[in-house]
């Protein structure tokens, strides 16, 4: 399935590249930026801008601050992963906690799940 993207989001989504939070910069560079299956970081996807995304995978991976763990932001976060799944894609969320205190965990987290995918 082809994934679609508004181009409007391209813009952003660069920007969110350079600025990218100390979490996101973490799993990034120390993980996902070696990893042996590619991944891109900031990537619009539908009408949304997903943290990174592999696509041999068909993962998404979300890292989230507190904003998502308020009745708007999980609300907006259901919807959102609805439409992604909508594309056959699996959405991984992990707070910033998880980055910060289990990077290992988080790391052998998606790990364990591209190596069932293979």
């Amino acid at each position: 399935m082809t994934l679609s993207y508004d181009n409007t989001l391209l813009t952003n989504a660069r920007n969110l590249r350079k600025t990218m939070t100390r979490q996101e910069r973490h799993l990034w560079y120390d993980f996902l930026k070696t990893y042996p299956v590619k991944f891109y970081k900031q990537r619009p996807i539908d009408h949304y801008i997903v943290d990174f995304y592999c696509a041999k995978a068909r993962l998404i991976i979300e890292v989230d601050g507190s904003q998502h763990y308020m009745v708007d932001g999980m609300e907006y976060d259901a919807i959102r992963t609805e439409v992604l799944e909508q594309y056959q894609l699996y959405v991984l969320r992990f707070s910033n906690c998880d980055i910060d205190n289990n990077f290992a965990g988080v790391c052998q987290t998606i790990d364990s799940y591209i190596q069932s995918k293979a």
